[in-house]
């Protein structure tokens, strides 16, 4: 799951791939250095095909550290696979960003 930084945007990534168990342990990593470094962190997730219970967890975890740290996380461009993970987990409304849903959804 490549992490990449957004042209011209400090604190602004955006990540690609999968959002899997499979990639969550060295993307925390990542990303906890880049909120180290950053009293803003903005997270697109557009580009995200996949995403199970660890990469949720990873989103979950990153609101909380920043949180703690008195830093703010933002997470805007909801791919498909991460709305399906929000809606199934009933979690749409947990990371506290508008999460835009499609006409007919």
């Amino acid at each position: 799951m490549p992490l990449t930084p957004h042209e011209n945007e400090a604190g602004a990534f955006r990540l690609h791939g999968e959002l899997t168990v499979m990639h969550a342990a060295a993307l925390k990593d990542e990303l906890l250095a880049a909120l180290a470094h950053a009293d803003t962190l903005a997270l697109d997730l557009g580009e995200v095909e996949d995403i199970d219970t660890a990469g949720v967890q990873l989103l979950l975890l990153l609101k909380r550290e920043a949180a703690r740290l008195g830093r703010s996380v933002s997470y805007g461009g909801h791919s498909g696979a991460v709305l399906a993970a929000l809606e199934l987990l009933d979690l749409t409304g947990a990371l506290g960003d508008p999460v835009l849903m499609p006409k007919g959804a």
